[in-house]
């Protein structure tokens, strides 16, 4: 059994984006479990120029709830609380890899680093989900100009969400994100 957390980083066919296995201690009394440590994470695979400005937490009430997909202009590092999570991420930048998909679930023992310009989403498979994220620059409303969107039901994606989408629970914006055939990739 390790003594501290162990972070094993696993590559995907969008480049930049990482899944992190998490290995923690536990024994009978419970678990301990290092969220963010940058040494290890960098000595993993992170890149070493991401460097942690903003920490947000999204509490998701019910199974079925439904964010994205929108590509920010910063890097994130995502990893859960408690709950669990089916990810898609989808390469908005301008490129070869424009339109590539990822899809996986996500566990309290597994976290992502997500580069700019892939964009994010997730469904909530457990109720009272907790997604916890770290950025390297500052949210604000000013910035959404900045995004990059597309349409969680896009065709063209294909994406297979675990619960339909007609019965999640998904804000009107992101059930109106335009399909990937009528965006312009990001420039990153």
């Amino acid at each position: 059994m390790p003594t501290t957390t162990i972070f094993t980083a696993i590559n995907t066919k969008i480049p930049g984006l990482l899944v992190f296995d998490i290995e923690n201690p536990s024994d009978e009394r419970g678990w301990f479990q290092e969220k963010f440590q940058r040494e290890k994470l960098i000595a993993a695979g992170m890149p070493a120029d991401f460097v942690v400005v903003q920490n947000s937490l999204s509490y998701n009430k019910d199974r079925g709830v439904v964010r994205g997909i929108h590509a920010e202009p910063w890097d994130k590092y995502i990893s859960l609380v408690k709950g669990r999570v089916f990810v898609a991420y989808v390469d908005l930048r301008k490129g070869d890899n424009f339109g590539v998909t990822e899809t996986f679930e996500l566990t309290p023992n597994r976290a992502v680093f997500l580069p700019q310009g892939v964009g994010n989403s997730f469904q909530t498979l457990e109720p009272d989900t907790y997604y916890l994220y770290s950025i390297n620059k500052h949210w604000s409303a000013d910035n959404l100009n900045e995004y990059t969107f597309v349409n969680l039901a896009d065709p063209t994606l294909a994406i297979q969400w675990p619960i339909p989408l007609a019965d999640s629970i998904m804000s009107e914006k992101d059930q109106n994100h335009p399909l990937l055939q009528d965006i312009q990739p990001m420039e990153v």
